[in-house]
Parts: structure tokens; C-alpha cells; sequence
């Protein structure tokens, strides 16, 4: 295993990051390679843990000559966020000096243009910077893996819809209970990088992605990093690799079962008003349109003061707000649908 470290300037007199960079070289050019990283949000860390166990595997399939691709790993890949926290509670979703997202404003630009994005770093604050230094590792690979994690959620994904069914490999090797099929038209970092490879030819779209692979994955809320769950994922992600002939090895190939549905039939549903949110249902129920989802108290003790929300169609609840104390049109929960939510949608991603 080789390490080595990208050292990213700060804004400041004094400062400075690093940014780990973690590979293993395989020994079959012809095989797939793969970069894979974790923590973009600092503070959710199930792929940190995940990655963890995979690299002691990596390393005894090393000494056994077992890495047949390249391989490469960013384990934690924002130093910036995670160095910053408000009176004791970690900031790692945004930058606190712009107020962007550390998951948005990657370049949209072309495969062929990959070399431009560490040209003339100088010129750029240190989050662009270490925008622009993931995405060239990134691009440098044929599979893209992002980990991530929600706040209460069962395990899913977001895959562009150019590299589906292909990647239901993964979502089965991981065990993952939904897919939510992205139309690719973000500056996140799994869109970025596949939107480099649709306009290989700048101003002609591709559809289909054929062996390539840009997905970010939700290992399940923020608190569930322990080294049971650790593993598993890490076995899972293992799968993955001997799947698509990264490492060496045998394993029994299973078929993703869970749904997998266009962005436009998730019900989001939200908090008409600020208050305390009382949950009826839990992550990993199927509700019936018109069940009773949640209650908001929003007058405690006073007549009238609570309002009732119920499921606007059947669905799967995937992901629930860990907040107990809600404010108005704040996200509740996100329900995966068999049809399209009546609720209008952007383009893009679900939330900022």
C-alpha cells in the first residue's frame, strides 16, 4: 500500500491541510480501476469505518498478489470541514466561509479536460482546491464510489440513471434496501464526475456509461458507525471488487431486490409549521396513503395545537430527521414511492 499525502494551503497565513491519499497498484492492466472515498461531510464517518476494514483486507490481498486493478482511497476526504466545529458541534457540511455545501459547486467540465482541474491551484480558496484535487483523482479511475451516510436511514443509494441496471451489483453486494435513480444534473461530486465522462465529446451527451460507475452511497445515519456495521459494509464493498474483477476471490452473487425509482417518486414530507415532532412511524416501514406519519406540536398544551401529517401514497420511509424540535418546511422524512410525488421537484439533487 502506498501513501502518500496532497498538502492543500489555507487562506490564512500558518494554515494548511492533508489530504491522505491511500493505492494499491494491480497487477492486470486490463482489469478496472477504482477510486473510492469517504467522509465528504466530516462528520459522517460509517465509510471512514467501512474503509478502515477494507484496507486491512487490501493489504493481505496485496501480499498474496490478489489486486488485479488499481485501487484508490481517500479515507477521509475533508480536512477543512473537519477542522471546523460552532461551540463544540462539528460544521463538516459547509463550508463556513462561503455557505457551500462541501458536496456541491465540483467543476462541470469534460473528461478530456481532466488535467485543467490542478492547473493554476493558486488561484483558487483551499475548498476549491480540494474540490478540484478529489475530482482529478477521481477521473483518473473507471469506478467511483462516494461514501456517505444520512441522518436516521436505512442503506441506499443515489446512481445516475446512465449507469443503471449495470450498478445493481453494488446495491446488492451492499445490501442496499432502495436505489434512487439521480438525473445527473448537479454539481455534487458522483454527478461532476459522471457529467465528465456523458461529455467525453464537449457539447454531445451519452446516455450509457458502459464499465464506468459514479455513485454515492448512504451507509444507513450518522450514528451508525460501530465495528460490526463496519465490517459488514467493508465485506460488502469486498464483494463489489471481486465482482467486477478488482481483486481476486469468490463470492456468491446475489440479485438486488429492494426498489429502484426516479427521484420524482419521493415524497418529501415536511413540517408545516416549527415545533416538536412526534414520529409514528420508524425508517424501514410501509405506510399506506393516509396513514398517520407524524404530529407536530406546535401549541403544547393549548387547544387545536398540534397538526397531524399522513402519507400522501404507499411507500417505504427511508430516511427520518433525528431532530425532535422542527422548524417550518423543515425535512421529516423521505418516503420512496411507486408513482411520482404530486409535489414539484429542480432538477438536481433532493436537498442542499
Amino acid at each position: 500500500m502506498d501513501v502518500s499525502e496532497i498538502i492543500i494551503p489555507g487562506d490564512t497565513p500558518g494554515t494548511e491541510w492533508r489530504l491522505p491519499v491511500l493505492r494499491f497498484f494491480g497487477c492486470d492492466h486490463k482489469a478496472p480501476t477504482i477510486y473510492i472515498q469517504a467522509a465528504l461531510h466530516a462528520g459522517e464517518l460509517p465509510g471512514t469505518a467501512l474503509l478502515h476494514f477494507l484496507c486491512e483486507r487490501l493489504r493481505q490481498a496485496e501480499s498474496e498478489g490478489g489486486i488485479a486493478g488499481d485501487i484508490t482511497i481517500v479515507q477521509q476526504a475533508n480536512p477543512i470541514g473537519a477542522a471546523q466545529s460552532h461551540f463544540g458541534d462539528l460544521q463538516g457540511r459547509f463550508d463556513l466561509g462561503s455557505r457551500t455545501n462541501f458536496n456541491r459547486d465540483f467543476p462541470l467540465i469534460s473528461i478530456a479536460d481532466r488535467a485543467t482541474l490542478i492547473e493554476d491551484l493558486d488561484d483558487y480558496p483551499a475548498t476549491d482546491r480540494l474540490k478540484r484535487q478529489l475530482m482529478h483523482l477521481a477521473l483518473g479511475a473507471d469506478l467511483v464510489v462516494d461514501l456517505h451516510c444520512d441522518d436516521e436511514s436505512l442503506q441506499y443509494a443515489y446512481i445516475d440513471e446512465a449507469f443503471w441496471p449495470e450498478a445493481a451489483d453494488l446495491a446488492a453486494a451492499l445490501d442496499m434496501e432502495a436505489v434512487l435513480l439521480s438525473d445527473g444534473e448537479s454539481s455534487a461530486f458522483e454527478e461532476a464526475v459522471g457529467f465528465a465522462w456523458k461529455y467525453k465529446v464537449p457539447g454531445e451527451r451519452r446516455s450509457r456509461l458502459p464499465g464506468r460507475l459514479s455513485v454515492t452511497v448512504e451507509l444507513r445515519g450518522k450514528r451508525d458507525v460501530d465495528p460490526t456495521l463496519a465490517k459488514k459494509d467493508a465485506d460488502g464493498l469486498w464483494r463489489f471488487l471481486v465482482t467486477r474483477g478488482i481483486v481476486s476471490g469468490e463470492t456468491a452473487t446475489t440479485a438486488f431486490s429492494g426498489p429502484a425509482v426516479p427521484l420524482d417518486n419521493v415524497e418529501i414530507l415536511r413540517a408545516p409549521e416549527g415545533g416538536a415532532v412526534l414520529f409514528h412511524r420508524k425508517i424501514g416501514d410501509r405506510v399506506a396513503e393516509g396513514e398517520l406519519l407524524a404530529t407536530i406540536v406546535i401549541r403544547p398544551g393549548q387547544p387545536g395545537g398540534s397538526i397531524d401529517l399522513h402519507a400522501p401514497q404507499d411507500g417505504l420511509i427511508l430516511t427520518r430527521t433525528s431532530d425532535r424540535l422542527v422548524r417550518r418546511r423543515g425535512d421529516l422524512m423521505k418516503i420512496v414511492c411507486g408513482s411520482p410525488s404530486r409535489a414539484s421537484r429542480k432538477a438536481g439533487t433532493l436537498e442542499n
